[in-house]
């Protein structure tokens, strides 16, 4: 069921980018089912930074509040407060923590900073006794990945001065796992041992450990709050695994024009690709500037009426080329529409082609993209990925 309501919108538009909105919902209910498989009473956030992957953070955040989702992080004050205008009741968490000056707008709209070291803290108690009200706070605990968190010498400042959270309510201790894709990776347990002793020396609040891939570890590193966020999106959580979540994104592009070539021409700046036999080239509206990378040349495919069509040439700003040489003429026409991303191609199929990962796909998303929402999931696989961990 569409929920785009633009049809002129998608007439105009070179490609459109279509977002199942029911396939986030089940990917959600999937992981945070996963969570209470062994009956624990474990709450499952929505990670929505980078506008939820490149996915609409308001239109998303929505869906998932409707579907019960009652917690969510952003990473900068201003995703919080765009957020804070869908979204007017639960809590949002910035990941940032604060800048200097920001404590008015976070007070303003109602967001809790991520507390990543002890001047943070300090500030945020400051503000406190300037607005005269209790404040939520966060503390990010670092156990191993060394970008933010309190050091282990700020947390044991922190445990034996707990005056310093007076004026706070402390909402949530956390930290971030450093491999939790790979599971026999043993800096995951070493991650597990260190937050375990942190969390003992500062009872009472609630905790939070997993996030995507950290879900699929175990009961262990659930505690009391799940963190997904790729998942959530359809890129898989179990690389070399069979992917457990529901994809989420297709991407199709309208072909602007066909021609033929004889052997040995070359197509593209730079001639970047030579034809071996006579051919027919499709040119389709997307490029570099809608996020299709431009070191994917000569490296992956599409697919057109059920076709494996090879992308050839430089990727230009916007325009890219495909081989349709073994394409019925009838299905290559201008204004015939080829799938750049979907089932048969996926994010993490992309990724492996461009050498990164599908994070990097996803938020690169271009905004040139007619968006169009769907929701018509009814239940299916990703509802049984608590079984799945």
């Amino acid at each position: 069921m569409s929920i785009s309501g633009d049809d002129d919108a998608a007439r105009r538009a070179g490609a459109i980018l279509s977002i199942d909105l029911g396939a986030i919902a089940a990917n959600w209910r999937g992981l945070r089912d996963a969570g209470r498989a062994t009956g624990r009473q474990v709450d499952c956030a929505a990670v929505l930074k980078a506008d939820a992957y490149g996915t609409g953070a308001a239109v998303v955040g929505a869906r998932l509040a409707a579907e019960g989702c009652r917690h969510f992080f952003v990473a900068h004050i201003d995703e919080g407060i765009a957020l804070r205008r869908v979204l007017p009741e639960p809590p949002i968490y910035v990941l940032n923590g604060l800048l200097p000056g920001t404590e008015p707008d976070f007070v303003e709209h109602r967001l809790i900073p991520v507390l990543n070291h002890l001047a943070q803290l300090n500030t945020w108690r400051a503000a406190a006794q300037r607005f005269s009200r209790t404040l939520d706070a966060v503390v990010h605990f670092d156990t191993g990945l060394h970008r933010l968190g309190f050091s282990a010498e700020d947390a044991q400042v922190l445990i034996n001065e707990r005056g310093r959270l007076r004026g706070l309510r402390l909402a949530l201790i956390m930290s971030h796992l450093v491999a939790s894709e790979d599971t026999s990776n043993p800096v995951n347990g070493e991650q597990l041992s260190r937050f375990r002793t942190f969390v003992r020396a500062m009872p009472g609040a609630p905790t939070s450990l997993a996030n995507s891939s950290g879900i699929f570890l175990g009961p262990d590193f659930h505690f009391d709050l799940l963190r997904p966020g790729a998942a959530l999106y359809g890129i898989n959580p179990l690389p070399g695994q069979p992917n457990p979540m529901l994809g989420v994104v297709t991407l199709h592009a309208h072909i602007l024009q066909t021609r033929r070539i004889d052997a040995f021409q070359t197509v593209g700046y730079g001639g970047a690709w030579r034809s071996a036999r006579p051919s027919r080239i499709a040119t389709i509206a997307l490029g570099y500037a809608d996020g299709y990378f431009r070191n994917l040349v000569n490296r992956t495919h599409m697919h057109l009426a059920g076709h494996t069509v090879p992308v050839i040439g430089r990727i230009s700003m916007d325009l890219v080329t495909i081989d349709v040489t073994d394409v019925p003429e009838a299905d290559c026409q201008a204004g015939a529409m080829v799938e750049v991303l979907g089932p048969h191609l996926t994010p993490d199929d992309l990724a492996d082609h461009a050498r990164t990962n599908a994070y990097e796909i996803m938020t690169a998303l271009g905004r040139r993209y007619h968006r169009a929402y769907v929701d018509g999931y009814a239940g299916g696989p990703a509802d049984d990925a608590g079984e799945a961990a």
